[in-house]
């Protein structure tokens, strides 16, 4: 993870905790069992193991339940450790009520689980990077599990990005939403946990608003957030900032949208200037539902979107809605982004799109075709910035595929953004498609030219024709990208990448078109992804790898490669 951590005082081993047990767990049946904790530092580190089933805890104190999560307590084997704040409580004792999920004929009986053992407590938990495959110039969890990136805006000369976040395993459960800041889309600084579950439910994917003129009653430039809450049912829920992002308080008359349909999440809230009015996109099954409002507040549906379009192999989610610009033109289009799993190109999850026009009621389109905006198996749940300067909109994706992302190769954490991209529109033959630009912020990253690609680098490729780029190492682990001049087509097969052993759906061929003649590649490679780039934005490929060692060696034919060293200061 490129960032600045906020790593409070770390540990370099866990010989500095406390035993988190003065007494032995009371265990009342074959899956039950009553654990009394005493305070005596700031975690109770919890030892996970992952191939365990999940067991619920509730944390009680003073005979109320203060916090519900579930993890997969560790049975005979520790492959790592998750943090729970119990300082937080403000008691000197606390009782965990653990109910354990697992098959006991297999795993055997509770009284004997490592995890009574190995349950600790320390005033610091160790957040160094132990993984060599987390990358080092895109933005990653501090620790455990993430996905979707929600609630993104800028205020004030800082990016917010708020996450999908397990903070008590690195495999999805317990869903919050994480927090980082960055004030060059490059470096981010981890700023902890944002907005957790509570009654209504667990906290699935959202927005925020930068509400500028008070629409709200929040008072003029707080930020709004909208979020779907997942319980017996999926609604929608707001909360208000009054301190830029750093806090939120939920709003009293929380679910503030509802429906009977079993998929209705992923608001993404607007303001739009043609209507005065704020909009709002609700992924809804297989459509997407357009709202609008005055105040954030009260919500009239307007219309619904989706019957007869695109793909619909899977369940729509994390809707965004924009104007972008035609490139050459004095036009405008908008653009509905539609992420959908299952159902993407190459199997799994994809992000697709559609241009056509939006009134701030109805969005229509004469695209009769479905369109990607990444040919890669690794890009997600792409989601734009609010109130980004310059009129820009740049997008982050969730760099995984939900056909593996739990079970690839890490355990610390899992899962990274994209690069930042920037979107437009261009014309071909015809038609208009989604322009996707590396933001100007990555050449901030260029350090000296080097002979050999590093773990972290970009290589820029200038073609005439057609042309063959081969990445490989010394283990003889490779990727192959082909760019294809007559038939407009680019590729990148990574069937020998190195580790692909995790998932019978990884090893893959992906291909793309490209509209237009391809005359400059660029390829950015931090340690665990490839992101492809066509540099005037026709085409982008977004995959995961993950060799046994770095790729140090580079073959090109049918062009030139130039291959920028990033030096990341941490």
């Amino acid at each position: 993870m490129s960032t600045k951590r906020k790593i409070t005082t770390l540990v370099a081993a866990l010989l500095m905790t406390v035993a988190a047990n003065a007494q032995a767990p009371q265990i009342l049946d074959d899956n039950h069992a009553l654990q009394r904790v005493q305070v005596q530092g700031k975690y109770l580190l919890l030892p996970v193991q992952e191939k365990e089933e999940n067991a619920h805890i509730d944390v009680v104190v003073d005979n109320q339940m203060r916090q519900s999560f579930n993890v997969k307590l560790a049975v005979d084997k520790v492959d790592y450790y998750v943090p729970v704040n119990i300082k937080r409580f403000g008691a000197k004792s606390l009782l965990l009520d653990i109910t354990f999920h697992g098959d006991r004929r297999s795993t055997g009986a509770v009284k004997d689980f490592l995890c009574w053992k190995d349950m600790r407590q320390s005033d610091t938990f160790d957040t160094q990077n132990q993984e060599r495959f987390r990358p080092l110039y895109h933005h990653t969890p501090l620790y455990g599990w993430m996905n979707d990136p929600n609630g993104m805006f800028y205020k004030d000369g800082v990016y917010h990005l708020f996450f999908q976040w397990n903070p008590y395993g690195s495999q999805w459960e317990n869903m919050n939403w994480g927090h980082s800041t960055t004030r060059d889309l490059v470096h981010w600084e981890n700023q902890g946990l944002a907005i957790e579950p509570d009654a209504i439910g667990t906290i699935f994917s959202g927005s925020c608003v930068v509400d500028k003129n008070n629409t709200s009653g929040y008072g003029a430039g707080s930020v709004i957030a909208f979020y779907t809450s997942a319980g017996h049912n999926q609604v929608q829920s707001m909360a208000y900032s009054t301190d830029n992002g750093a806090t939120f308080k939920k709003v009293a008359d929380n679910p503030i949208l509802t429906s009977n349909e079993p998929d209705f999440r992923d608001p993404k809230a607007f303001w739009n200037p043609e209507i005065q009015k704020w909009n709002l996109i609700l992924a809804v099954g297989q459509e997407m539902r357009i709202y609008s409002s005055p105040n954030l507040k009260d919500w009239t549906f307007e219309s619904a979107f989706g019957k007869g379009y695109g793909c619909h192999e899977g369940v729509w989610e994390c809707p965004d809605l924009v104007k972008l610009q035609v490139r050459g033109t004095d036009r405008q289009c908008w653009m509905l982004i539609c992420n959908i799993n299952p159902g993407g190109p190459f199997g799994g999850s994809a992000t697709q799109y559609f241009v056509g026009d939006f009134d701030g009621h109805r969005f229509t389109t004469k695209q009769k075709d479905t369109r990607w905006m990444d040919y890669g198996k690794d890009h997600y749940a792409t989601v734009t910035f609010d109130n980004a300067p310059d009129g820009r909109h740049i997008a982050l994706a969730w760099m995984s595929n939900w056909q593996y992302a739990n079970q690839v190769p890490t355990k610390q954490f899992r899962s990274a953004n994209s690069i930042p991209r920037d979107l437009d529109l261009f014309e071909y033959e015809g038609e208009t498609y989604c322009g996707v630009t590396p933001s100007r912020e990555m050449l901030t990253l260029r350090g000296k030219t080097v002979k050999r690609p590093t773990e972290a680098c970009e290589i820029v490729v200038d073609m005439k024709s057609s042309a063959e780029i081969t990445l490989s190492n010394t283990k003889g682990e490779c990727v192959v990208m082909t760019y294809d001049a007559q038939k407009h087509t680019f590729a990148m097969d990574r069937t020998k990448s190195g580790d692909a052993s995790f998932s019978e759906a990884f090893a893959s061929v992906t291909t793309a078109p490209v509209y237009g003649d391809m005359k400059q590649l660029r390829i950015f490679i931090d340690r665990s992804s490839i992101e492809a780039i066509d540099a005037e934005g026709r085409m982008a490929m977004t995959n995961l790898v993950f060799p046994s060692e770095p790729y140090s060696l580079l073959k090109v034919k049918g062009g030139k490669a130039k291959i920028y060293n990033y030096n990341i200061a941490e």
